[in-house]
């Protein structure tokens, strides 16, 4: 984890943009001061790297809530389409490695550990599209209970005809206009 660290520039820069999103989207954190949220991140750099890796991946995290009891702050991806750095990936590391050829280059799980980060559930998903309509061109894998991986399965979510939907898909599938959306707590 020492690895986990970015530069001053890019602290700086990160910072800059996480409080321009903040301040242009107040809808998304009612009440929240973004003095008190950046306090917490200067606090916790390797959260900084884990929020960096996210932006860095097309992401746009962004406040979404504040956990009172624990005083954190977390954040979800709000791009408008799935992060377009993070697409055309399987939805875990045995769906990845049961595909005997065409693998993509990745898979969504173990791209988002090594992000610091966790795949959105279908609950956190559908409160995201309360914040605004996303994914209406893209989809986006979300946390599979384990009952559906266990069959092969993995769920993914998108927004049509203005209507959040949930589908199925084998977990070694993957295309272009799907990614995944993580979040993090600060």
């Amino acid at each position: 984890m020492s690895n986990r660290t970015i530069s001053n520039k890019q602290r700086e820069e990160l910072l800059k943009a996480l409080q321009s999103r903040f301040e242009k989207n107040m809808n998304r954190h009612k009440g929240l001061e973004w003095v008190k949220v950046q306090a917490k991140l200067e606090a916790k750099p390797e959260k900084l790297w884990s929020l960096n890796e996210m932006e860095r991946t097309g992401g746009e995290p962004d406040v979404v809530g504040h956990d009172k009891k624990t005083g954190e702050y977390i954040f979800y991806d709000c791009s408008f389409e799935s992060p377009a750095g993070r697409r055309s990936l399987c939805y875990d590391r045995e769906a990845l490695e049961s595909r005997k050829e065409h693998k993509p280059k990745n898979n969504a799980a173990d791209m988002a550990a090594s992000m610091g980060i966790e795949l959105l559930t279908e609950e956190q998903y559908r409160e995201l599209q309360k914040l605004g309509e996303i994914d209406t061109k893209t989809s986006s894998w979300v946390k599979t209970p384990s009952n559906i991986r266990k069959l092969g399965g993995a769920i993914f979510c998108d927004r049509r005809y203005n209507t959040v939907f949930v589908y199925h898909n084998g977990a070694d599938s993957y295309y272009a206009a799907r990614g995944f959306r993580g979040w993090v707590r600060v």
